[in-house]
C-alpha cells in the first residue's frame, strides 16, 4: 500500500521536489499503465523517469541479508 502524496498534488510541485519512493512509486504505476496513458500521462511519465536518471542509479546490488534487491517504495 502506498502512503504517500497523490498525484494530483504533485503535479503542482516541481519533480526537483518530489521524493524517491514517490518517483519510483508513480514510475511503477506509469509503467503498468502504459497502454493507457494520454499524450500528458505520456509525457509526465518520461519527465519522471528523466528524474529518476539524473539521481543516480537506485539499486547498486542484488541485495543482501540486511536489504532487498530492488527499491522498496511502499
Amino acid at each position: 500500500m502506498y502512503i504517500g502524496r497523490e498525484l494530483s498534488e504533485l503535479t503542482m510541485v516541481p519533480l526537483a521536489d518530489w521524493e524517491m519512493n514517490e518517483l519510483l512509486y508513480y514510475h511503477h504505476s506509469f509503467s503498468q499503465l502504459a497502454a493507457y496513458l494520454s499524450a500528458e500521462g505520456a509525457s509526465l511519465h518520461v519527465k519522471v523517469i528523466h528524474e529518476l536518471e539524473s539521481r543516480g542509479p537506485v539499486n547498486g546490488d542484488s541485495g543482501a541479508w540486511d536489504h532487498s534487491s530492488s527499491p522498496i517504495y511502499d
